[in-house]
């Protein structure tokens, strides 16, 4: 009978060549393609595991994967974010909204970004459990994925993943982010249309939702106008038309409308869909639909090229002990940040 140890050992080769296994199959990157390609969600989900890896060796994998689907996309595709802060009811309004998309005849992905903790990186994960009947449709794809330690909530690889899920056919992309205040604009910069979710009552104070983000929104919704809480909502509904009136105009030359919603009731919910409708139409009409995802694409290749240029400085052995070193000098106050970050990147 094997003893405690050897159950352990044995239990940790079974766990190790689990995870050989699975990266044998992320290696395979013309049948992942194929099978993505087919439709099939659990190569949809290796998929996004391997772009959102951060080990160095799967980039070559991962730009590959992207290269072979890069005629693939979604000719018709949608992506749309959804922010608020936490207790807006973010999850139950895509949910909601999602299924009634699905009974529309499309196919949706929710992207679902959740806060990641500063000390040990990990996070929840929780929106499948908030998504139950979404979860279950043959017609919906949802990726809950650790924010980590990106700005704004949004993972480092959530452009790439809009994409594979196009790929995927699924042509209504929601990305629904952690919602911690004005940081969370970034995900403006990866979606066509970018919803706002609010609630009735409460102060600019009390929601942590300054002017920055409300600029940036293309639709704003009053969420929870149900039972005692109508009245409330319709009045900040109506505080923030005022208000957006004494903003500047909107790049796509549309009007940013306020609604209510109830996704108990369902009550707002097709106005909402009316509304972004609308912003198609008039972005279609004028040509800023497409220039929109012109200019994301070069932001992102920027961004990206940032972060593999920091990524193949930092791993040179030489370069990884000059950085040890003048991160000491940062600690002790010997030197600022910033003139060791120059030494650093001139050594």
């Amino acid at each position: 009978m094997p003893t405690n140890n050897q159950s352990k050992s044995q239990a940790i080769e079974a766990a190790q060549e689990r995870i050989r296994s699975n990266r044998a199959d992320l290696c395979d990157i013309t049948s992942l393609a194929n099978e993505l390609l087919d439709r099939k969600s659990e190569a949809l989900a290796r998929a996004i595991t391997l772009i959102e890896s951060n080990n160095p060796s799967d980039r070559p994998q991962a730009h590959k994967l992207l290269s072979k689907l890069r005629d693939h996309g979604h000719p018709n595709s949608l992506r749309l974010g959804i922010t608020g802060i936490p207790g807006v009811g973010k999850s139950t309004f895509i949910e909601r909204f999602g299924l009634d998309l699905i009974d529309e005849g499309h196919r949706v992905a929710v992207l679902a970004v959740d806060p990641s903790s500063k000390r040990t990186g990990g996070s929840i994960l929780g929106d499948k459990t908030r998504m139950e009947k979404l979860a279950v449709s043959d017609n919906a794809f949802i990726r809950p994925s650790p924010a980590a330690d990106t700005l704004g909530g949004v993972a480092r690889a959530t452009m790439e993943a809009i994409l594979l899920c196009e790929a995927a056919g699924y042509n209504i992309i929601l990305v629904e982010t952690v919602g911690v205040g004005q940081s969370e604009t970034s995900v403006r910069d990866m979606v066509d249309v970018f919803c706002l979710l609010l609630i009735g009552g409460a102060g600019d104070e009390v929601q942590g939702i300054k002017r920055g983000i409300v600029e940036m929104a293309d639709i704003v919704v009053v969420h929870k106008a149900d039972g005692e809480n109508v009245g409330e909502c319709r009045d900040t509904a109506s505080a923030y038309r005022n208000a957006l009136h004494l903003f500047p105009e909107t790049e796509g030359g549309n009007k940013v409308e306020v609604i209510t919603a109830s996704s108990m009731s369902g009550d707002g919910h097709d106005e909402f869909r009316s509304c972004v409708g609308r912003l198609l139409d008039i972005w279609s009409g004028n040509g800023f639909f497409e220039s929109q995802r012109s200019l994301q694409r070069s932001e992102r290749m920027a961004s990206h090229a940032k972060d593999l240029l920091f990524e193949n400085k930092i791993n040179g052995i030489r370069s990884q002990e000059v950085w040890d070193r003048l991160s000491q000098s940062v600690e002790s106050g010997e030197m600022s940040a910033f003139s060791a970050a120059w030494e650093w990147m001139n050594s």
